[in-house]
């Protein structure tokens, strides 16, 4: 796994001894940032189910000011600081250890939020899509006209639109699929 744009790219992240995570493939990555725009010149990001934390820090890489990565797991945790140290970002970062949950998440958004991007890639069998957008959007996570991309299974149907956000792209890696959401002007939060 490496960082695939920016100012850290080519420098390569730690990842996953066992089983338990399923890091975004680098190609995924690239096609994803294709489509939000090579560059996130001093925008906010959150990383829900953060992982190795490899969605936000490569956001960085690509000028984003700051991101927030959300995660339960020990061993992702341990994953996002040291990636965060290894690339000399961890400055930029703030690691949040906790469920992601509608308390967690509306707790750094408060602290820290709105975001102009949230990316969620759940462990496909615990969260849909659905859930995810109800989440962010009743956490008030996404700023007006913030994008965000879920990932999820390729069987599992993406809403069109839910609770103020429109999904706006959907494209297929394999057995992933990614759905990207816009709240727009006039999109009131629920």
């Amino acid at each position: 796994m490496r960082i695939v744009a920016g100012t850290a790219r080519g420098r390569t992240l730690k990842g996953p001894k066992g089983p338990g995570l399923r890091p975004t493939a680098d190609r995924v990555r690239e096609s994803l940032f294709n489509i939000l725009g090579q560059w996130l010149e001093g925008q906010v990001v959150l990383d829900l189910f953060a992982g190795t934390g490899a969605l936000a820090l490569e956001a960085l890489s690509r000028g984003a000011a700051r991101a927030v990565m959300v995660d339960s797991g020990r061993e992702a945790l341990k994953l996002c600081h040291e990636n965060a140290e290894e690339l000399g970002l961890a400055d930029r970062v703030r690691i949040v250890a906790g469920s992601v949950d509608e308390r967690t998440v509306a707790r750094v958004v408060a602290e820290a939020g709105p975001f102009d991007v949230v990316f969620a890639d759940p462990p496909y069998a615990a969260q849909t899509p659905t859930q995810i957008t109800s989440l962010v959007s009743r956490a008030g996570a996404l700023k007006e006209g913030g994008t965000l991309v879920v990932e999820h299974d390729k069987r599992v149907e993406a809403p069109a639109e839910h609770e103020g956000l429109v999904r706006t792209d959907t494209r297929q890696f394999g057995d992933t699929t990614v759905s990207f959401y816009q709240r727009g002007p006039g999109q009131p939060l629920p």
